[in-house]
């Protein structure tokens, strides 16, 4: 942060007559700036420093539109981001429904260039979205962006293939809250595929992913009430952050305990009370360590 903090004083004291290039080296360094102090709890302050990087690239982009508009997106992203940290929902919604304007403007120009970053606009207006309670919009803004990543993925799955992952993970939260149990179950259970195929090339990184899918997976079946095989999902799910706790409990344990939550229902819908009870009482020891 010391260092972002030099190139920002730097900025501030460069001749004006470059104002332009510079302001959006500033509004750049402003952003990191933002990231780092958010990074150190100091959220006001992040604040304060992402909020001057939109008004500096929204002056810029009245002035040359082509050339700062991808720039504003960025830091309304990040704004975004920063304004959920302080738990200001609707502020937080209306960052990220003009970043998707200002993507979806700049795919019909430049689809190749842009269309990641609309995906990823519109799966975080998702989250934006629920977490106001608008269920139907957020399925909505999920179901484009799982589209866009679907598409993005038959040119390059080892870079996109992660991203179609977690926005369909997402996906079926959504169609289950809407009651949509079938079309949920079969959105999961891709996801699973997907990571479990990702699992095989990069084991470290993706392992907790697959773990958190299958923890849905199970919760999906339950719905639908095919329970042993709910079972088995969450008994994968619990090996594998097992597993994962043992080499960085201090990361992993609080998943570990929500998969033996969910392992003790599973048990107990099978009428195996004494089994659930003992998943029960070691998340609870979990919780407590």
């Amino acid at each position: 942060m010391t260092a972002i903090e030099e190139a920002i004083a730097i900025y501030r004291g460069l001749p004006s007559s470059h104002s332009g290039a510079f302001r959006s080296d500033l509004a750049v360094s402003l952003i990191n700036l933002s990231r780092s102090l958010s990074d150190l709890e100091r959220r006001e302050e992040a604040l304060a420093a992402i909020q001057e990087a939109v008004a500096t690239f929204r002056d810029l982009a009245s002035m040359h539109r082509d050339a700062f508009r991808p720039g504003l997106a960025m830091a309304l992203v990040n704004l975004s981001l920063r304004l959920h940290g302080l738990g200001s929902r609707e502020a937080e919604l209306a960052a990220t429904e003009e970043a998707v304007a200002i993507y979806r403007d700049l795919v019909s120009s430049h689809p190749d260039v842009f269309r990641p970053d609309l995906a990823t606009s519109l799966h975080d207006l998702s989250s934006d979205l629920k977490a106001l309670g608008r269920g139907e919009g957020a399925l909505a803004a999920l179901e484009e962006a799982v589209a866009i990543r679907r598409d993005l993925v038959t040119s390059r799955p080892d870079v996109f293939g992660p991203a179609l992952a977690s926005s369909l993970n997402n996906l079926s939260n959504r169609l289950s809250d809407l009651g949509k149990k079938k079309e949920a179950l079969g959105v999961i259970e891709e996801a699973v595929t997907l990571y479990r195929n990702l699992v095989i090339l990069r084991p470290v990184l993706f392992a907790p992913e697959l773990a958190r899918s299958l923890n849905n997976l199970s919760k999906r079946l339950s719905d639908l009430e095919n329970r042993g095989a709910a079972l088995a999902a969450v008994e994968e799910a619990v090996a594998i952050r097992r597993d994962l706790a043992e080499s960085r409990p201090e990361a992993f344990q609080s998943d570990l305990a929500s998969s033996l939550e969910v392992l003790s229902k599973r048990l107990n819908d099978l009428g195996r009370q004494e089994e659930a009870l003992t998943a029960s009482a070691e998340a609870a020891r979990l919780r407590a360590s």
